[in-house]
């Protein structure tokens, strides 16, 4: 009886789950205030996340906003993804508190190196 007790008294202590509300929009969102009319309860594995995706289409710059739960292995990535036909190089950014997602990812993707700069220069050439 006094090991129940025991374990009981402790679960008082252990944290609960907790998770995180977070913006969420569907890729591929063209403006960032698309994506905060849609808050969503995370998993609790899960983070806030945003991500700015650049691409080109001929001469045209496009850019699309992606906002929501990601788990943590996500966070701090970038690559490319296909949408409508057309490849972007995009960036996600992390963070851990309720509806923090509201900002941007800022600017092109960093670690895309040398296949960043020959994008935003040879785009349209590529294309």
């Amino acid at each position: 009886m006094k090991s129940i007790q025991l374990i009981s008294l402790l679960c008082l202590f252990l944290p609960i789950g907790e998770t995180l509300k977070c913006y969420t929009c569907i890729f591929p969102a063209l403006t960032p205030s698309d994506c905060l009319k849609f808050p969503r309860m995370c998993m609790p594995t899960e983070t806030c996340f945003s991500s700015k995706a650049v691409g080109m289409k001929g001469q045209q710059k496009l850019v699309l906003y992606e906002k929501g739960c990601v788990p943590t292995s996500l966070c701090g990535i970038c690559g490319t993804k296909t949408a409508m036909g057309i490849m972007f190089f995009y960036n996600n950014t992390c963070c851990d508190t309720d509806l923090c997602n509201t900002g941007v990812a800022v600017g092109a993707p960093p670690c895309l190196g040398l296949a960043g700069l020959l994008f935003t220069v040879l785009g349209p050439a590529l294309l």
